[in-house]
C-alpha cells in the first residue's frame, strides 16, 4: 500500500461533499450485526491515559464485553487485563473466562470471537491498525485526530467503505460537554448570527520536530513496536512514558507522530467550525500564515463562502456574524446579546444528529448498522484541517488547497507534505 494520492482517490474525494444527514441516514448493512440481546465483544488497541479512560466507560455497558486489551508496554497492559478480569469476575453469574493480552495489535485482530476494537494509540499509529481492522471485519472506534496525515485520511476512507462496517471517530464534543458546541451549531446553522463571517479557534501551537535525546529502553516496552510506521530513533519517555501514567504523553507535540496543539485539540474544535460552516465532506480553499515569520498562531483559512477561520482565539470556539457573536466552550456557550444562545431551537429549525454520549452511539450504530455521529469522512476532513495548518506553518507562505482532488494547487513541496511512507516492515 502507498500512502500517496493517486489521481483515482483525488476524483474519488468529490464523494465528501455529503452533507451530515446523509450520512447520519446511511446503511451499512442490511441486518444488524447482533440480536440487542447479545454482548458486542469488544478489544482495546492502546490502553494508557485515553485508552484507559475508554475501557473504564465500556466496562460498565452492559451489553459490551471487553474480550481483549493490546499495549507494547507490559505494565500498562497487565493492569488493563486485571481492569477488566476485576469488573467481571466480580458478577458471581458471570461465564466470563478471562481477557485475553497482547503486545501485537494483529494478533488481537485474529480472535473469531471479537465484534470490534477501540484504538486509542498515538496519532502515527491510528491508519494502519484501523485498515488491518477493517479488512479483519471488525467495527471500529478510533481516536482524533483520525490520521497523521492527509493521504491516510483518504486510503482509510476507502478502506472503511469497501469493508462496510462502522466507524466512529473520537470527535466526542459532536455528543458531549453539556451540549454547548451542538447548541452553537444549530444556532450558526439557522441564522442566529446573520451570515457566518469569521470563526476563531483557541488551540494551542503547531507541531515541530523532534529533538529528544536517546535513553535507555525500559524493561518491559516495545519501543520498534511504538515506533511503527515513524522513523527509527531512540527511545524517550517523554514520548512513551514508563509504566502506568496518568498523563497525556507529549509525542502530541512532535512532527514524526502527531500534529501539535493544532492537531490534539484542533481535531475537535476545528471539527465543530466545519459542522457549524455544514463543511463536513470539504474544507477550505486557502491557507494563510501570519505574517511574522515565527509566530505560533494567527494562521488563517479561507472557505470558499468568504469565512476565515483563525488559529489562536482566546476561547475554544468562537462565531462571529453579521448580526452577532456566539462563544462556545467546553464549560459555556454565551453572546454579547444573550437572546441568541436563550431563545429555543424551533421544531421545524435545523437541529444536529442526535447524540448524547459518543461511545454509545457507536454501540447504538453496530446494531443498528447506521452511520454513526462522526463516521470516517467527517473525522479524515477535520483532521486534514489540522495538517493544512500544520503545512502552512511549516511552509510559511500561502497556499491554495483543492478541497475535491485533496491537494495544493500547483505546489509540488507542500503535496509532498500530505503524506508519508511508512518504514518497509509497515507496507500494508
Amino acid at each position: 500500500m502507498s500512502w500517496s494520492l493517486s489521481r483515482r482517490r483525488f476524483l474519488q474525494a468529490s464523494a465528501g461533499s455529503l452533507s451530515l444527514p446523509l450520512f447520519a441516514n446511511q446503511l451499512f448493512a442490511e441486518e444488524p450485526k447482533k440480536s440487542p440481546s447479545d454482548r458486542i465483544n469488544l478489544g482495546f488497541i492502546g490502553v494508557g491515559t485515553m485508552g484507559g479512560g475508554h475501557l473504564g466507560s465500556f466496562l460498565n455497558m452492559a451489553d459490551v464485553q471487553v474480550v481483549a486489551v493490546c499495549d507494547v508496554v507490559k505494565e500498562r497492559r497487565e493492569f488493563a487485563r486485571k481492569r477488566v478480569e476485576d469488573k467481571y469476575g466480580a458478577d458471581k453469574k458471570s461465564t466470563y473466562k478471562g481477557c485475553a493480552e497482547f503486545v501485537d495489535f494483529r494478533k488481537l485482530l485474529e480472535l473469531k470471537d471479537l465484534d470490534a476494537v477501540v484504538i486509542a494509540t498515538p496519532d502515527h499509529w491510528h491508519t494502519i491498525p484501523c485498515v488491518l481492522a477493517a479488512r479483519a471485519k471488525k467495527d471500529i472506534y478510533c481516536e482524533k485526530p483520525l490520521t497523521h496525515n492527509i493521504a491516510e485520511g483518504r486510503q482509510l476512507i476507502e478502506e472503511i467503505n469497501k469493508a462496510k462496517v462502522i466507524f466512529q471517530t473520537g470527535s466526542q464534543q459532536r455528543s458531549e460537554f453539556g451540549n454547548n458546541f451542538r447548541l452553537a451549531v444549530e444556532l450558526v446553522r439557522n441564522g442566529r448570527i446573520g451570515k457566518l463571517k469569521t470563526i476563531n479557534i483557541g488551540i494551542g501551537d503547531p507541531n515541530k520536530v523532534c529533538d529528544l535525546p536517546e535513553q535507555p529502553i525500559p524493561a518491559g516496552t516495545d519501543w520498534e513496536m511504538w515506533l511503527g510506521p515513524a522513523p527509527a530513533r531512540g527511545y524517550n519517555e517523554i514520548l512513551c512514558p514508563k509504566g502506568i501514567h496518568k498523563h497525556y504523553p507529549a509525542w502530541r507535540a512532535y512532527r514524526e507522530y502527531a500534529g501539535g496543539g493544532v492537531g490534539d485539540m484542533g481535531a475537535h474544535h476545528f471539527d465543530i467550525a466545519q459542522w457549524a460552516m455544514d463543511m463536513d465532506g470539504s474544507g477550505p480553499v486557502e491557507i494563510i500564515p501570519p505574517e511574522d515569520p515565527k509566530a505560533p498562531r494567527g494562521l488563517k483559512f479561507i472557505y470558499a463562502n468568504g469565512v476565515e477561520m483563525i488559529h489562536g482565539g482566546k476561547i475554544d470556539c468562537e462565531f462571529i456574524g453579521e448580526k452577532g457573536t456566539i462563544e462556545a466552550t467546553r464549560r459555556t456557550i454565551t453572546s454579547k446579546t444573550p437572546e441568541i444562545v436563550k431563545t429555543p431551537i424551533g421544531e421545524k429549525e435545523f437541529h444536529v444528529y442526535a447524540s448524547s454520549n459518543h461511545r454509545r452511539n457507536w454501540i447504538e450504530c453496530l446494531r443498528s448498522r447506521k452511520a454513526p455521529i462522526c463516521p470516517v469522512e467527517i473525522g479524515h476532513r477535520s483532521a486534514s484541517v489540522c495538517h493544512l495548518g500544520n503545512i502552512g506553518y511549516q511552509l510559511r507562505r500561502p497556499l491554495k488547497w483543492d478541497p475535491v482532488k485533496e491537494q495544493f494547487t500547483n505546489d509540488a513541496e507542500a503535496n509532498k507534505l500530505t503524506s508519508r511512507e511508512p518504514r518497509e516492515k509497515w507496507k500494508i
